[in-house]
């Protein structure tokens, strides 16, 4: 009997596709890390409402990351989404707070830096077929000075209506815990997080539903192969770097609203981050695999980590940088043995 049970995980486990072997593996490693953190470092974890500060500090980066693995899943990559989130944050700021622009305006004004930026990126990348590691790079460079040339002092902004968008809070009934004073208070997440899951969502349904989004899987397993079954190649790289950079103009608002600030240095490392959640979300660098939902459970896994490594007591930045730098390795190592088992 137990040689049969084995038998037949053996056969689920080979018959999984990769992107759904991939994602099983991190959602099971999260899942493993947030209850030993439960059960070994205190009551705190067991509040509904960390959870919930985990979605409230990484809704900006759940966005970042969804457009990092819909370029990545092409087989690309984008290192400017840090500094398009910095711009976009400076110019809001200073559009509301010093030309008296109203909030829709700072938000037409985020969208139009995303789609600006994935205009001219993706331009490049997909029709002059410049390296996107190098266009992007330049990209960072130039949203970070831009951010200092829009306003060199950082500042928070002061404007009654934006002030009062930032401090709205969306309660979930039933789900809270009990205070010092034996009253009961609900969990909450920030207004970001109902715009960041809204957009896993749409981004899950357009990857694993639509053409284009099959196109995207196609193109970053195989260009030629792409190419004999008819699949504009070239369209299909534009469209996943304006999307990522568009969603990048989003986050930036979300994380704006976050902040409720303007500085230049703003999502500083928000593109590596991005990177690595994508990575532990079980998107392959070498493109072709990549899941949303996946994603989502990267960033949660990454902001996991931090807060286990800091409860523990481990509280330099350089334990942190280590601690991710091992689970990346892990998970790169996972990858390379999902890739071995493709291949065989």
């Amino acid at each position: 009997m137990e040689q049969k049970s084995k038998k037949s995980f053996k056969e689920l486990i080979n018959n999984m596709s990769d992107t759904n072997l991939l994602l099983a593996i991190t959602i099971v490693v999260f899942v493993v890390m947030y209850a030993f953190a439960m059960i070994f470092l205190g009551k705190g974890f067991l509040k509904p409402q960390t959870f919930c500060n985990i979605l409230n500090e990484n809704a900006a980066l759940i966005i970042l990351s969804c457009g990092m693995s819909l370029v990545m899943i092409t087989g690309g990559i984008d290192i400017s989404v840090g500094g398009v989130t910095a711009l976009v944050c400076m110019s809001c700021a200073v559009l509301i707070d010093q030309k008296g622009g109203s909030i829709i305006a700072s938000m037409g004004l985020a969208l139009l830096i995303g789609l600006l930026y994935g205009i001219v990126q993706g331009y490049l990348v997909a029709y002059l077929e410049i390296q996107p590691f190098i266009v992007s790079l330049a990209g960072m460079f130039f949203a970070r000075g831009m951010t200092t040339i829009v306003n060199t002092e950082p500042f928070n902004v002061a404007n009654e209506a934006f002030v009062a968008l930032k401090d709205t809070r969306v309660y979930i009934p039933g789900v809270g815990s009990i205070n010092k004073n034996g009253d009961f208070v609900n969990a909450y997440v920030e207004i970001g997080v109902i715009v960041a899951l809204v957009i896993v969502a749409l981004m899950f349904v357009f990857l694993r539903w639509t053409k284009l989004g099959r196109n995207f899987y196609a193109v970053g397993g195989n260009k030629q192969s792409a190419l004999m079954l008819g699949i504009n190649v070239k369209r299909t790289k534009f469209i996943a770097h304006l999307i990522c950079s568009i969603l990048a103009g989003i986050g930036g608002y979300v994380y704006f609203l976050h902040v409720g600030s303007g500085s230049a240095s703003h999502a500083s490392g928000a593109e590596m981050n991005a990177i690595a959640s994508s990575i532990i979300g079980g998107t392959m660098l070498t493109g072709g695999v990549g899941n949303i939902i996946g994603t989502l459970f990267g960033v949660m896994s990454l902001s996991t980590i931090k807060n286990i490594v800091a409860s523990a007591g481990f509280d330099q930045a350089w334990w942190t940088g280590i601690t991710v730098a091992v689970m990346l390795c892990i998970f790169l190592v996972v990858q390379s043995i999902v890739l071995a088992r493709k291949s065989k």
